[in-house]
């Protein structure tokens, strides 16, 4: 079994919280890893409210569920039961223990009502977000943690290899574990199919009630398509054919089960003219390839498919790293009126990083424009400006400005 970077955070979670809830996408392997090895050391018990029995006992009386049961418990899929965070609120309240409940779920249980209140300071949420290229390759990742740091990061060389082609191959694969095990893309297509049918069927269904079902995919192939644009509610809502009240329901609904992640505007001054419009980015390329019908093919024949597929790509393997890393900064993106940008920016303690992420196997002077505007906007705060690229060496290009391969994300070691 592939271990998990976040099993850590978890583990720590558990030495003094009473509860610990993992969330994420459905088939990201949160139900296998709380079963793992690492967290029955107290003889967790396990229930899955997937079992339509276990799910009936839970709604019927969360506190009398709760208190049937030996500790330490492990409750799986409990955004099917809102009802019994109240129930875990009390029995948390009687007995403030670390560890007694460890939770998993395929949607944000914090955007139900009554929920979002109902532990706070009892409960530490972990996302797991599909597997990292570090994790496939067992591999300990450190990118985040090396550019907030002083001093040139450095790559260990590497066999010559077609970088261009390998990221390609890792884009269009995405992260999920049940596709990452399938060699064939027409057996990958077919699970992406089969993934989103459960999705809308299942986990939409179980957060909210939507008359037109089938608007869903939809949204989710026309976001797809504007993978590292602006979020245009106006302009999406005309695209996709619904009405601008509904479609901000159906983004938080996306948002919530973790298909759709919106990047945030930076901005330190809000007197200054900044697009506060959040970035499209899903949740995982794979995802993103199949819903556009992208494989190699149409890659090579369309050069600009690539750009934003691989800016997708590595804000979600920069997020994944954010969450286990000592630096954990927040993410977002830069833009002002004037079209100057940054794509990716991490902010930590006040300190802040820049990335533009570039297809092209060459970088020049100019790819660093939008850094270089940001850093005079923020002449002290700038650790450092990367321009990732589809090369293969790491280039300094100024005072803090580097090129670094894309492949950098997963070849810095901590």
């Amino acid at each position: 079994m592939i271990r998990r970077n976040a099993e850590q955070a978890i583990l720590a979670g558990l030495k003094d919280t009473p509860v610990v809830l993992l969330v994420g996408a459905r088939q990201t392997g949160k139900s296998t890893l709380i079963q793992s090895a690492g967290f029955q050391k107290g003889k967790r018990r396990f229930l899955t409210f997937d079992d339509a029995s276990v799910l009936a006992a839970a709604k019927a009386d969360p506190a009398g569920f709760l208190a049937s049961y030996s500790e330490p418990l492990a409750l799986d899929e409990v955004q099917r039961v809102p009802e019994l965070f109240l129930a875990l609120k009390a029995s948390v309240d009687r007995n403030r223990v670390p560890g007694r409940y460890l939770l998993s779920g395929s949607a944000n249980v914090l955007v139900l009502p009554r929920v979002a209140d109902s532990l706070a300071g009892r409960m530490e949420v972990i996302t797991l977000w599909p597997f990292s290229q570090g994790e496939m390759e067992t591999a300990s990742e450190g990118f985040v943690d090396a550019v907030f740091a002083p001093g040139m990061p450095r790559l260990k060389p590497m066999a010559k290899w077609d970088e261009r082609a390998e990221l390609q191959q890792r884009a269009l694969r995405g992260g999920f574990p049940e596709v990452a095990a399938r060699e064939s893309a027409q057996r990958r297509k077919a699970w992406y199919g089969s993934y989103l049918t459960t999705i809308l069927q299942r986990d939409v269904r179980d957060l909210s009630h939507i008359d037109d079902i089938t608007a869903m995919p939809r949204l989710l192939s026309i976001l797809a398509g504007r993978m590292g644009g602006l979020l245009n509610a106006a302009d999406l809502s005309r695209s996709a054919g619904i009405p601008q009240s509904t479609l901000k329901r159906y983004l938080s609904l996306l948002e919530a089960i973790f298909l759709f992640h919106p990047l945030p505007a930076w901005s330190d001054n809000l007197g200054k003219r900044f697009v506060k419009m959040p970035k499209v980015v899903l949740t995982d390329t794979g995802l993103a390839s199949y819903l556009l019908n992208i494989g190699p093919e149409r890659l090579a024949g369309d050069s600009g498919l690539l750009g934003p597929l691989l800016e997708n790509f590595v804000c979600m393997e920069v997020l994944k790293q954010a969450a286990w890393s000592a630096t954990q900064p927040q993410l977002f993106h830069w833009r002002t009126h004037g079209q100057q940008e940054v794509d990716l920016v991490l902010e930590a303690g006040g300190r802040l990083v820049g990335i533009e992420v570039k297809a092209s196997t060459n970088v020049t002077a100019n790819d660093f424009k939008g850094l270089k505007a940001f850093a005079v906007e923020n002449p002290k705060r700038l650790v450092r400006g990367i321009v990732l690229y589809g090369g293969r060496e790491v280039l300094p290009f100024g005072e803090n400005l580097v090129a670094m391969p894309i492949s950098a994300l997963w070849r810095l070691r901590k």
